[in-house]
Formats: C-alpha cells, sequence, structure tokens
C-alpha cells in the first residue's frame, strides 16, 4: 500500500524514526564526512553527477587596467533631469546643452522615450541613444 501521510508524521516521538538505535547515527561517520569531505575521494561519484563544473579553470579575466567600467545613465533619464530643472542647463536655439560628467556619469545608454531635443556631451554614446537623441533633433558629442 502507498503511504498516505508522510513518515514524519507517523515517526513523531518516536526517537529513533525507524533507523535501528540512536548511537548508530551519531557523528559525521555516517555520512562520509563533514561538509564536502571526500569530494575526491569518495563522493567522487557525487560530484561528477552533481557538480561537474566544481574542479578546473574556466575562461580568463582580463588585467584590470584594460577593464573599462563606466558610470551609466539611460537616455530617458537625462530627459526627466531635463524636464524637472531646465533652468539649470544652458540652451543654444531649442536644445539644451547637456554635460553628463558634470552630472556624474560617463556613457549614456538606449533606455527611455526622447522628446526634448538636447545636444549631448559624454565620454561614450551607445548606437540606440545616438538614434534616438538625433531623432529627437538633438547631436551627440563624444569627448
Amino acid at each position: 500500500m502507498i503511504r498516505k501521510k508522510r513518515k514524519v508524521k507517523k515517526k513523531r516521538g518516536s526517537r529513533t524514526f525507524g533507523w535501528g538505535s540512536h548511537k548508530k547515527r551519531r557523528g559525521a561517520g555516517n555520512r562520509g564526512g563533514r561538509g564536502f569531505s571526500g569530494g575526491f575521494d569518495h563522493h567522487w561519484t557525487w560530484v561528477i553527477k552533481y557538480q561537474p563544473d566544481r574542479f578546473g579553470k574556466y575562461g580568463f579575466s582580463r588585467h584590470p587596467s584594460l577593464v573599462k567600467e563606466y558610470e551609466t545613465i539611460n537616455v530617458g533619464e537625462l530627459e526627466e533631469i531635463i524636464l524637472k530643472n531646465p533652468d539649470k542647463f544652458e540652451k543654444e536655439g531649442d536644445k539644451y546643452i547637456v554635460d553628463v560628467i558634470e552630472l556624474g556619469y560617463e556613457k549614456v545608454l538606449g533606455k527611455g522615450k526622447v522628446s526634448v531635443p538636447m545636444i549631448v556631451k559624454a565620454i561614450e554614446v551607445s548606437e540606440k541613444a545616438k538614434e534616438k537623441i538625433e531623432a529627437a533633433g538633438g547631436e551627440v558629442v563624444e569627448l
């Protein structure tokens, strides 16, 4: 017959839960050591099956001097900043001049909508951001 209740329910209060003497299950010896001990030895098949990437090296990491991580801001956020405080930005005709570095960022990314024409000055600008800014009648100046 299939057990309808969980075994725990049946065995509650029985001290040994049906595993014989309580002395037999004492310490870490009955589980082959504590934690991941035996990973190269008696637990090797377990390691191969469940953690195949546990040992060895994969890929490479670039030298920190070669990795550029820019502080980024999205085009949509830029527009929000302009619309909230328009008097903080200079105007050239009908275009706002936005120096991204003064705002504490270095790179402009393309998430969001642009309806305000602006001249954006930044170290780097993504392709999508460029397209959106130019479509709204603005221009991009890469420093």
